[in-house]
């Protein structure tokens, strides 16, 4: 398939998310979302399991920041570290308000993210600063629309959602058709799909929450939820500096 052919059919996948959201409807935030399995408090920290669990992202972009040299991998690795700030804000007193401080960097990470994969397999003007800086803003903007929607008593997620679930739309229509690194140098398919199984569980975990806290009696699905998100980041940050981008 010619190279114009599959960036075509990315496009048209990108498209078909996004007109899928829209045809959807609001998605609001259900009502319970801020009520937790795992309340313990531990050394006067709150939630202290869902607060504590965010140190590895810390840890992790700052290990990355300080292993690689690409300017945009490592901005990358800036927004792994500021959620470890952001979700601990918010687990340790859940609202909306600190929600906003929770997804302002989850947004940025994912919004980069996009712009990773693009510039690596389809232009490497995806990584320009100029449209590195947009993705930051579109982030940005998808966050404090979900907010205005909340105070307009009609909470609507799809902008938030569109930014946080591209890049699963983009890498795994990016490699069902085959699309190689430009360069010949990259992360590795393995490295992506890795990093998106990782992911995604994750992402069942924290559906799971109540269900795996009685199930373990220890530990709560949404701290494994941090975790996995967390070893997610470090597996493809790992790809990253191995594919040549050390110091």
């Amino acid at each position: 398939m010619h190279a114009m052919t599959r960036h075509r059919l990315l496009a048209a996948a990108t498209l078909l998310f996004a007109l899928a959201l829209l045809l959807h409807g609001p998605i609001p935030q259900w009502s319970s979302y801020h009520e937790f399995a795992d309340r313990r408090t531990w050394l006067g920290v709150p939630n202290a399991a869902d607060v504590l669990s965010n140190l590895p992202f810390l840890l992790i972009g700052a290990w990355a920041w300080a292993a690689l040299r690409d300017a945009p991998w490592r901005l990358f690795a800036l927004a792994i570290g500021a959620t470890a700030f952001g979700s601990a804000g918010y687990h340790w007193a859940p609202d909306n308000a600190s929600l906003v401080f929770d997804r302002v960097p989850i947004a940025a990470a994912c919004a980069l993210l996009a712009c990773l994969f693009l510039a690596e397999r389809v232009d490497p003007r995806w990584a320009r600063p100029a449209v590195l800086g947009a993705a930051l803003l579109a982030g940005a903007a998808s966050v404090l629309l979900w907010w205005l929607s909340e105070q307009a008593g009609r909470g609507d997620l799809r902008a938030y959602l569109f930014v946080q679930f591209l890049p699963m739309v983009l890498v795994v229509a990016g490699l069902a058709l085959r699309l190689r690194p430009l360069t010949g140098r990259g992360v590795s398919d393995a490295a992506w799909w890795t990093t998106l199984a990782l992911y995604a569980a994750a992402k069942a975990f924290e559906l799971a929450d109540q269900a795996v806290l009685h199930a373990s009696g220890g530990v709560s699905g949404h701290t494994l939820k941090h975790l996995l998100a967390a070893a997610a980041a470090a597996w493809l940050l790992r790809a990253a500096i191995r594919s040549g981008s050390p110091r």
